[in-house]
């Protein structure tokens, strides 16, 4: 069975080494070969990895298009354009779909799934959200017969792996970074992973293929890590929990709570422990209860064994004559989409050491209602000391109006973090 790969990059160099090394596997499963016929690529001539036939390879897309032979067309190239417009293209032109592009999944992927159902044709997304984790085809078939309540999980490696080393090896948070690009766990522009931009994107599919709704990655209430210093990283430490950025997607009756944050989560949770590129998810169902999915959340193999895996469930569907005639689930026009509810906080000021202070935001936290569960008051002789408290459960709006008031307070120079503690 023949297929296009579009885009050689490490995934696509990824994808193309399993076909070779795993022939036998991928021929006893299917019971014939996978044969990339076509290679999409930006530069004919350049030197690469892998030992790949000229003729394979091609920078005209129309070659792919017009190819009868191709039935399958695999995207690897990443972003939205020029994945989306060919996409569309070899959709029109029947031909099944897999790809890894959580960013055109989350922005289009109700639009496409349309399109190749009126086509025939399948598409499929796997790779898109926890590299070689199978956690869609894992809500889609698997939880088929739950209803999800919700979603939390590392699914970003690069901040994962950023924090990891900021906890264990006591790095700033520019030299963990630097570390993970030297590792390639970053790229040389890492703002999508720090600013939280590709877990949003990766939430948003999860919270589609869950609740039947669609929310656009932008409206997601997001916060990346740039903001989290070493001495966040040692308070929480020092308070019995780990950062991590959370994706997090939960349904309360007729509103989704959905937003991607910081947060401290307690030492006891499994999530505190998944450390480095890995990612892992909690999902739970009314009737499976909670699952925890784990693995590596990025890397060449990892996510091309997820690609690889929906191309063999494409290619037995094409075998056995199975058409797509999947239902496209209808977006809730009634379901409300919310950001942070009510939630503990984990707030860092630097005040003047001064008799009284304490005492003083203490006394303004208690004016909004605002219960302290703990406080953390560090550094003698200094002029300038860190003042830390973690609140009990406060809706964000009461907390922005306390903090406000505080920053007021002539003794306290600034509110340096405020990050959200997860209840678990």
């Amino acid at each position: 069975m023949k297929i296009a790969i579009l885009g050689m990059g490490n995934v696509g160099t990824g994808v193309y080494e399993i076909l070779q090394e795993n022939k036998s596997e991928v021929c006893r499963y299917l019971d014939k070969e996978i044969i990339p016929s076509k290679v999409l690529v930006r530069t004919l001539n350049k030197d690469r990895k892998l030992d790949i036939d000229d003729k394979v390879l091609t920078d005209r897309f129309e070659d792919i298009l017009e190819d009868q032979d191709i039935k399958i067309v695999v995207e690897l190239m990443g972003g939205i354009e020029p994945a989306y417009g060919y996409i569309k293209r070899a959709i029109t032109h029947g031909k099944h779909i897999v790809t890894a592009n959580k960013a055109v999944i989350a922005t289009y992927g109700k639009e496409l799934e349309e399109l190749a159902n009126q086509n025939g044709v399948f598409i499929k997304y796997e790779a898109s959200v926890g590299g070689g984790i199978p956690i869609i085809s894992t809500i889609i078939e698997s939880l088929a017969a739950n209803k999800i309540q919700e979603i939390v999980g590392i699914i970003n490696g690069t901040t994962n792996y950023i924090l990891s080393q900021m906890t264990r090896e006591n790095l700033s948070f520019e030299e963990a970074l630097k570390l993970a690009q030297d590792n390639g766990y970053a790229e040389a522009d890492p703002t999508s992973d720090i600013e939280g931009e590709d877990a949003a994107f990766k939430i948003s599919i999860l919270t589609s293929i869950s609740y039947g709704i669609n929310v656009p990655s932008e409206i997601i209430e997001r916060e990346g890590i740039t903001k989290v210093q070493k001495s966040d990283i040692e308070y929480a430490s020092e308070l019995g929990y780990k950062i991590k950025l959370l994706a997090v997607s939960k349904k309360h009756g007729n509103s989704v709570e959905i937003y991607v944050h910081p947060a401290l989560v307690p030492n006891s949770h499994p999530l505190a422990s998944i450390n480095n590129e890995f990612n892992a998810l909690f999902v739970k169902g009314n009737a499976v209860g909670e699952l925890l999915l784990c693995g590596k959340g990025a890397g060449a193999l990892p996510t091309g064994s997820a690609v690889l895996a929906d191309i063999l469930s494409v290619a037995k569907a094409i075998k056995n004559e199975i058409g797509n005639d999947s239902k496209i689930n209808d977006t809730d026009s009634n379901i409300e989409i919310k950001g942070i509810g009510k939630s503990q906080y984990y707030i860092r000021l630097q005040v003047i050491d001064k008799p009284g202070v304490l005492g003083k935001v203490a006394m303004i936290f208690g004016s909004y209602g605002i219960s302290l569960e703990s406080v953390v008051q560090k550094g003698r002789g200094e002029i300038s000391v860190p003042l830390v408290f973690i609140t009990h459960d406060i809706e964000k709006e009461i907390l922005d109006s306390a903090l406000k008031e505080i920053i007021s307070y002539k003794y306290v120079e600034n509110i340096a973090s405020i990050l959200k503690v997860e209840g678990m």
